[in-house]
């Protein structure tokens, strides 16, 4: 077993290596789920130079949280796994994932919204999310964290927009459409 002092040596280390980087990691922590620890993770597995990544995409890709799609003639192929990545990595933001879903904010409602269809797919997904928002924030030193909304799937989703599509769809399939208020 460790003693208490052999790791209090291990986390003055790991403060001294992160320095450097400590403005950085501040701004990794303005994201919901992110804490300390999981911002120094990204930050030794990423690191904070964005150049080599031209895009988000990039880096997803990079970090396989792209979505794999594999199908040929209309028919899905595999399991739609995008391949293994940096485990490290991965278990950070599968980590800030699950601690967003009891928050009030746009990437809890994220993860909220997708768990009904599997709490696995939230996870990379909301995951991937947050990895976006860390190239974004690692990439332009004056861009900071905004959170978008637990509302803001409910916000953009106006009924009468919906309307529209769906009539709009009907009459491209040739169908003539009369509207009546519901009893």
């Amino acid at each position: 077993m460790r003693s208490p002092t052999d790791i209090t040596a291990v986390d003055e280390q790991i403060e001294a290596h992160l320095a450097p980087f400590a403005a950085a990691a501040a701004r990794l922590d303005e994201i919901p789920g992110i804490g300390p620890v999981v911002a120094a993770t990204i930050i030794a597995e990423v690191g904070v130079d964005m150049s080599r990544f031209p895009t988000a995409g990039h880096l997803c890709s990079w970090a396989k949280f792209s979505p794999g799609i594999n199908s040929s003639a209309g028919k899905t192929k595999g399991n739609g796994s995008s391949g293994h990545g940096n485990r490290y990595l991965a278990a950070a933001l599968g980590e800030a994932a699950v601690m967003t879903r009891r928050t009030d904010t746009f990437l809890g409602a994220r993860y909220r919204r997708l768990a009904k269809r599997g709490k696995k797919r939230a996870i990379v997904a909301v995951g991937r999310s947050i990895l976006v928002v860390v190239w974004h924030l690692l990439s332009d030193e004056q861009v900071t964290f905004h959170d978008l909304g637990s509302d803001h799937y409910t916000r953009h989703i106006h009924p009468d927009t919906k309307k529209h599509s769906h009539i709009r769809q009907l009459e491209a399939l040739g169908y003539t459409v009369t509207l009546a208020p519901a009893a």
